[in-house]
């Protein structure tokens, strides 16, 4: 087994190989706007350090969010093109359940990540993280800070929205040696209920839209 994780649903441009055992290599970048310049040189610099050539990979998994559209997308479109090019399987799983793998606490908490527009995207989680309460969902702090008062909330949307969220923990980004790791975990139990379609989970309408009045023009 060897797995290629990827994810770019977040400001964290990350790549991981795991071989069923262990993480063999990562790297993670946070940039915002420049998903599709960094992820391309990030996973050569996996495989690089890793030893091994892309066709050695057995199965791709992509964290699909949800994120926003621009960002979302370039990770998704990277993984699909090597799941065709490589003839492997492409698993998808939300970039929020990444996160609470890589949280590990022994407690019911959250998972919050930044989703702009002075929003989180959002779910509960039962302790250790493999358990997901809720699906994910995209809310003002405000809205939802009753909803989850006592529980520590994981990720960068708990850690900008202090007075929603007053116990805030990281990891604050994604990783993918953790998505990679929680990958592995389900597939060696032949658990595949977590894994989702390798399609994007936006959760809202693309932040661009047509313009109002908008005037189209016909050839005479």
């Amino acid at each position: 087994m060897l797995l290629l994780a990827v994810d770019t649903a977040t400001p964290a441009v990350t790549v991981a190989l795991h071989d069923g055992s262990s993480v063999l290599a990562t790297e993670s970048q946070v940039d915002a706007r420049r998903h599709g310049e960094l992820l391309l040189p990030a996973v050569d610099r996996v495989l690089g350090a890793a030893g091994v050539r892309l066709d050695a990979v057995t199965e791709v998994i992509v964290g699909v969010g949800p994120g926003p559209y621009t960002g979302l997308r370039v990770g998704l479109v990277t993984a699909l093109t090597f799941g065709s090019a490589l003839g492997v399987p492409v698993r998808g799983l939300c970039t929020l359940d990444g996160l609470a793998y890589a949280a590990g606490l022994a407690e019911p908490f959250a998972v919050a990540t930044d989703a702009r527009r002075k929003e989180v995207y959002w779910a509960r989680y039962a302790d250790g993280g493999r358990t997901r309460l809720t699906d994910p969902a995209v809310d003002r702090p405000a809205d939802i800070a009753e909803r989850l008062a006592g529980l520590p909330v994981v990720g960068a949307g708990g850690l900008l929205y202090p007075d929603a969220f007053p116990d805030a923990r990281g990891p604050e980004h994604q990783s993918a040696a953790a998505l990679a790791a929680l990958a592995a975990e389900m597939l060696a139990e032949g658990d595949n209920s977590g894994f989702l379609p390798p399609v994007p989970l936006y959760l809202r309408r693309p932040d661009a839209q047509v313009p109002k009045n908008y005037k189209v023009v016909t050839p005479q």
